[in-house]
């Protein structure tokens, strides 16, 4: 397992652990949650038959192993001693989103038995302190939904695992719906006309052929559309300069499903060239959807 990457998930309760973990068993990760911390060296020894087709491994690791705080600093020493590839990823939440979250699940807290909700919540930051300060990575989920959490896991692991160019992720949303949280770029496009308000247009989006003509065949649209690629020229050399593994790129207009569609198929046209790996998502028409 020498050759593979480690991540262990750990945090506060509440966080969005188990998502983070779904997110890189989906990212191709040999994950077990759960994981008591001693036997994570007697498990590195085991031949798994997957052991080639894997990305790496994933453990989530907290205060439901009652051994797990008096024991993690020595174990993950004496791995990363025997040269294993380990990173280890800190989640935690405002301790007034942990409350809210705890009771919509109505789930049990570990530290609660005897305590009260927030008093639990309390005592676990503080004892999960000197982790926290072990961690490589800290992802503050307070401001995320689970589908903001596992982009973030995803491009985390594009940079940390893969050796790719850089990849360019092109979203498409509506302010209505709030920002995508993983956005690097966002450009706002509602100065376009709007097809929402053109009868036959309304039921349609952005991937429509007479929607796309709409918004893109006018001389405002025209001349946005050459300033907006030559900014986007201008700033890609200098991300892969800078090392950066991967990019997001968020076009909005109000409901996300005209002006900002036409938009990011025409930029995803663009930019979609042999090797470079483009990807395009249209949020809210897919929530619509």
């Amino acid at each position: 397992m020498h050759r593979h990457k480690i991540i262990i998930i750990t945090g506060l309760s509440g966080s969005g652990k188990s998502v983070a973990l779904a997110a890189l068993e989906d990212a191709g990760f040999y994950c077990v949650d759960n994981m008591p911390v001693t036997l994570l060296p007697k498990f590195m020894e085991l031949p798994l038959q997957t052991d080639s087709e894997i990305s790496g491994f994933a453990f989530v690791m907290d205060m439901r192993e009652k051994a797990f705080l008096s024991t993690f600093p020595e174990v993950f020493h004496e791995l990363r001693r025997k040269g294993y590839n380990i990173e280890i990823f800190f989640l935690e939440a405002d301790e007034t989103v942990i409350l809210r979250r705890y009771s919509q699940t109505r789930r049990h807290h570990p530290l609660s038995h005897k305590r009260t909700l927030q008093e639990g919540i309390n005592a676990e930051i503080k004892q999960m302190a000197l982790v926290r300060e072990f961690a490589d990575r800290i992802i503050d989920t307070t401001s995320y939904n689970i589908h903001d959490l596992k982009s973030v896991i995803f491009n985390l692991v594009e940079q940390i695992v893969y050796s790719r160019p850089m990849r360019i992720n092109i979203i498409s949303f509506g302010f209505k719906n709030g920002t995508p949280h993983e956005a690097d770029l966002i450009m706002d496009v509602r100065f376009i006309a709007n097809p929402f308000f053109i009868p036959e247009l309304k039921p349609l989006d952005g991937r429509n052929q007479s929607v796309r003509n709409f918004v893109l065949n006018n001389s405002t649209t025209r001349t946005f559309m050459e300033k907006f690629h030559d900014l986007v020229d201008f700033l890609l050399p200098l991300y892969e300069k800078e090392g950066k593994a991967y990019l997001t790129i968020a076009v909005g207009c109000t409901g996300g499903l005209h002006r900002s569609v036409a938009v990011s198929e025409a930029l995803h046209e663009y930019l979609n060239k042999p090797g470079r790996p483009v990807r395009l998502t249209h949020r809210d028409v897919e929530l619509t959807n």
